[in-house]
C-alpha cells in the first residue's frame, strides 16, 4: 500500500515536471509548491537525484517530436538538408557553452543560497512583467506596421479592388495569421474596422513574422544569436527563472519570432539536460548509494509520466503560438509568484 501511495506521488510530479518544464512558468516554483503538500517518503538523496533525473523523460519527448528534424542520417533527407541539420547543432552546441563553462560552476553556490520560496517568487513575478512588457512593445511594433501598410491602397476597380474583405483577427493577444499580410483585399471598410491591404510579389515586409522578427525559423539562427541566447539560459540558474522562460526571452530580445525561440529552447535543453541528469546520477552511484525497490518504482513512474506529459505541453504550446504570445504565461507567472510569496509569508508568520 506504501509504494502505491508513492508511486501516486510520483506520478502528479512527473505531471508538473512534463508541464511546466517546456512552459515558460517555471518548473521550479511548481515543485517547490508540489514538495510543501506532497512529500516523497524516500532519502533525502534520491529526492535530489529524482527531480533532476526525472527531466530524462522530459527531454526525451522533444527528440521523439522533433527526431527528423535532428536526425542528420535520415535518409529522407537531401545533402543539403543533411549540412543543415549539422549546422543547426553547432549552434546547439554553441548556445550550450555559457551554461556550461559558468552555470555548472555555479550551480551548487545558487543552490544553497538561492533555492528558497523567497527567490522562486520573485523570479516568476520580474520574468512575468518581462514577458508581458516585451509583448506589449511587439503589439506596439504590429500596430505600427499595419498602420503604415493601410496607407498603400489598391487602385479603384483593380482586382485586389474587388477580392473580398478579411478582418483583421480579434482578441487582445491573438497573432496576426503569416499569410495576413499577403492576402489582397479591399481598402478599408464602411464600419471603420481595421483592414489589411493588398500586397503583391516583391513587396517587402511580406508577413507580420517578417516585420517583426529577423529570424523567423530556427534554422536561421547564426552563432552570434545562439551565443546571446545560451547566455540567457544561464540565467535559468537563478531558481524560478525558467530555462524555457529565459531562453524564449532571451531569443526575442535577439530577432527570433516566437517559434523559432521555442523550438531552439527544446534543442538547447537536450545536451543540458541529459549532461545535468547523468552527471546527478554518477554521483549517486559513486557516492555508494542504492536505491529501493521503491525508490526504482518511483523513479520509473516519474520519468515516463514526464515523458508522455511532455509530448502534449509541447504540443500545446507550439500550437498556441501560433495563434497568441505569450503575455498570459506572464500574467501565470505574476499570479503564482504572489501566491507563493503570499503562502511561504503566513507560514513564517505562523499564521498557516
Amino acid at each position: 500500500m506504501d509504494m502505491i501511495i508513492e508511486i501516486l506521488k510520483a506520478l502528479l510530479i512527473g505531471v508538473v515536471e512534463g508541464i511546466t518544464e517546456w512552459l515558460p512558468i517555471s518548473s521550479t516554483g511548481h515543485m517547490i509548491l508540489v514538495d510543501e503538500f506532497v512529500k516523497l517518503a524516500v532519502s533525502p538523496e534520491f529526492l535530489e537525484l529524482f527531480l533532476v533525473v526525472i527531466q530524462i523523460g522530459a527531454i526525451c519527448a522533444v527528440l521523439v517530436l522533433y527526431f527528423h528534424k535532428l536526425n542528420p542520417f535520415s535518409p529522407r533527407k537531401t545533402a543539403a538538408e543533411k549540412r543543415g541539420t549539422w549546422r543547426l547543432w553547432g549552434m546547439v552546441v554553441i548556445g550550450c557553452i555559457p551554461a556550461a563553462a559558468i552555470g555548472l560552476t555555479l550551480d551548487d553556490f545558487f543552490s544553497e543560497y538561492f533555492y528558497n520560496a523567497w527567490t522562486v517568487a520573485v523570479a516568476l513575478i520580474i520574468y512575468g512583467i518581462a514577458f508581458i512588457a516585451i509583448e506589449r512593445y511587439n503589439r506596439k511594433r504590429e500596430a505600427a506596421y499595419l498602420a503604415a501598410r493601410s496607407q498603400r491602397r489598391p487602385a479603384a476597380g483593380s482586382r485586389a479592388d474587388r477580392q473580398p474583405v478579411f478582418e483583421r483577427p480579434r482578441g487582445r493577444h491573438a497573432r496576426v495569421p503569416q499569410d495576413y499580410y499577403e492576402r489582397p483585399v479591399a481598402a478599408g471598410a464602411a464600419d471603420g474596422r481595421v483592414m489589411d491591404v493588398c500586397v503583391g510579389p516583391g513587396d517587402d515586409g511580406d508577413d507580420a513574422e517578417a516585420a517583426l522578427f529577423k529570424v523567423r525559423t530556427v534554422d536561421e539562427i547564426d552563432w552570434k544569436t545562439a551565443l546571446k541566447i545560451g547566455c540567457f539560459q544561464m540565467l535559468a540558474i537563478i531558481p524560478g527563472t525558467s530555462r524555457s522562460g529565459s531562453t524564449i526571452i532571451g531569443g526575442m530580445l535577439c530577432g527570433c519570432s516566437r517559434t523559432a525561440a521555442a523550438e531552439f529552447t527544446f534543442f538547447l535543453a537536450i545536451p543540458v539536460m541529459f549532461g545535468w541528469g547523468l552527471l546527478k546520477a554518477l554521483k549517486f552511484v559513486l557516492g555508494g548509494l542504492a536505491m529501493t525497490g521503491t525508490e526504482i518504482a518511483v523513479l520509473a513512474v516519474g520519468i515516463v509520466t514526464a515523458f508522455v506529459v511532455s509530448i502534449l505541453s509541447i504540443k500545446f504550446l507550439m500550437g498556441y503560438i501560433k495563434k497568441n504570445d505569450f503575455t498570459a504565461f506572464g500574467v501565470y507567472r505574476i499570479v503564482v509568484g504572489v501566491v507563493v510569496l503570499g503562502y511561504f509569508g503566513l507560514k513564517t508568520a505562523g499564521i498557516l
